[in-house]
């Protein structure tokens, strides 16, 4: 298979078409080599436009919601990303190619671990993996970041984040239940406020800890 054809396929037949049209972003999605994040069985899909397992009862997420996170949140060279849920380390490493500085942090070691193999091999050095499991009370490695991407969703929207942002940092994070949920930028503009974003429509699988709460029952 040629892989460089299909990366160049999925960012001007999927990616470009969602309108992501930031440059730096398409560039690394076009060089960055995909199929070497996918396990060995789904490499030859790993351009095509839909979730891929992982195993754990994990998947990625598709090209074009990656290309649109990165978009919204646009790390910048100097500055420092939170990742809360490594998964494959795809998105781990374009976060790499475009910030200074990334912690990501994922629930299932052996992720973790598959994760941090790829991006060595890759020779990315700027990404510092650690195994947690993420919950309202947890805290970060840092006490602030210019940056914070949730590769999971939130069926209710939990704001334990937004004191780790700097003033302008931004969140991204895709909340809501059933069929569609909601892609938010949420922006830290004062010490005691963020202003909320819509972008987009999709779904995704939610963060441990964040599913859907049972209906109650007489």
């Amino acid at each position: 298979m040629d892989y460089a054809k299909a990366r160049i396929n999925m960012v001007e037949q999927q990616v470009r078409p969602w309108d992501v049209l930031d440059t730096r972003v398409l560039d690394v999605m076009e060089t960055l080599p995909r199929e070497r994040f996918m396990p060995e069985p789904y490499q030859a899909l790993a351009y095509a436009d839909s979730e891929i397992p992982l195993g754990h009862d994990e998947n990625t997420l598709p090209p074009v919601v990656i290309g649109r996170l990165l978009q919204a949140v646009s790390p910048q060279p100097t500055e420092t990303v939170l990742e809360i849920g490594t998964g494959s380390g795809y998105v781990t490493a374009c976060l790499s190619h475009l910030a200074a500085q990334v912690d990501s942090v994922e629930r299932i070691d052996e992720l973790r671990l598959a994760a941090r193999n790829r991006l060595t091999d890759l020779g990315i050095e700027n990404a510092q993996l650690r195994t947690a499991s993420v919950t309202p009370d947890w805290t970060p490695p840092r006490p602030r970041y210019d940056a914070i991407i949730l590769t999971g969703g939130m069926t209710e929207y939990d704001d334990f984040l937004e004191p780790y942002l700097t003033l302008g940092g931004r969140l991204f994070v895709i909340t809501g239940d059933g069929p569609i949920m909601e892609a938010q930028l949420i922006i830290r503009t004062t010490e005691d406020g963020c202003r909320h974003e819509e972008l987009f429509e999709t779904r995704v699988k939610p963060l441990v800890g964040f599913e859907p709460k049972p209906a109650f029952e007489f």
